[in-house]
């Protein structure tokens, strides 16, 4: 049954809906739509690993002119932890991204990916090419992200993805003795400055919104996080021979969790493919809203979508 956030200034509506995917796991599925008034097309959003709604202040505008459907990965934001637990790889969020498809009634739209879901959103369209009218792809690669990470310390592809899945390794193993810590943590505007001024992330457009999204993130269990991520690490670099559908990608120039370089050569290899480089983080979407917004507009219009 459908379900709303309360209507509050504070936090934007948005609307869920639980779901059942393919292999019987419950996904709650959500859109920036609750009452059906946005005039514009339809986008699914493949978000980033574990992240949700409101890390999209953009997209969370009334007047946004994007109708958005998304869901929460497994076991985080209300979506069911699968009953076998190593259905967590991007080919379970194809199959997610696909019911949430359906549950809407969307045969077909312009995916948007940011992070890891721009794998999900390029295996999707390699597996169901007539189900995908586009690709928009922020601050991601089309498989083997691991490797692409921590790109500004240029360390060698093998090196990166050595650390970073370490680093995923050590986190599900002492998960259980941080998360108690973590999932509690107050997030107010002493952390977001924290948070904006490490160089990890920039300073942010709305901070009060950026509050919200990552107190919804922590909330998951490091281990379940980690658990989730290496998962995702399992999928390879996507052929993109047979993506012949226009693709747009927004990288951030230091992004340490994918890579500009690699998203730039990725736009090379496909036939209809531009690239934009802006100055910030992997969480570009937050430091630049207004600027990703309007590549996305600008792309819709050259696709030549309409409202579902």
């Amino acid at each position: 049954m459908p379900t709303s956030t309360p209507d509050t200034t504070a936090t934007p509506v948005v609307s869920f809906h639980d779901i059942l995917s393919d292999d019987g796991t419950h996904v709650r599925a959500w859109t920036n739509d609750p009452e059906g008034v946005i005039d514009g097309p339809t986008v699914v959003l493949c978000n980033g690993l574990g992240t949700n709604a409101y890390l999209w202040p953009a997209l969370l505008d009334p007047d946004c002119g994007v109708r958005v459907v998304s869901w929460n990965h497994r076991g985080v934001g209300g979506s069911e932890r699968p009953a076998d637990k190593r259905h967590v790889e991007i080919e379970h969020f194809v199959e997610d991204g696909l019911s949430v498809m359906d549950h809407f009634g969307i045969d077909r739209a312009v995916l948007m990916g940011w992070s890891m879901g721009v794998n999900t959103m390029f295996e999707l369209a390699v597996r169901h090419p007539e189900r995908v009218a586009g690709l928009f792809a922020v601050a991601g690669v089309p498989g083997d992200t691991f490797r692409t990470m921590l790109a500004p310390f240029r360390l060698p592809h093998p090196v990166a993805r050595l650390i970073t899945i370490g680093a995923c390794r050590l986190g599900k193993l002492t998960g259980w003795a941080v998360s108690p810590i973590t999932t509690r943590l107050p997030i107010g505007p002493r952390t977001i400055a924290l948070i904006t001024h490490s160089g990890f992330m920039f300073p942010v457009a709305d901070p009060e919104l950026a509050a919200i999204g990552i107190e919804e993130f922590i909330k998951t269990p490091v281990q379940w996080y980690a658990h989730i991520a290496l998962g995702t690490s399992k999928h390879a670099r996507v052929s993109l021979s047979g993506i012949e559908v226009p693709t747009r990608f927004v990288a951030a120039t230091y992004d340490v969790l994918a890579g500009a370089r690699d998203m730039a050569r990725a736009a090379d290899r496909l036939r209809d493919a531009d690239y934009f480089e802006l100055r910030g983080s992997h969480f570009i979407q937050l430091e630049q809203p207004d600027r990703v917004h309007d590549l996305l507009l600008e792309f819709l219009e050259k696709v030549g979508v309409r409202a579902a």
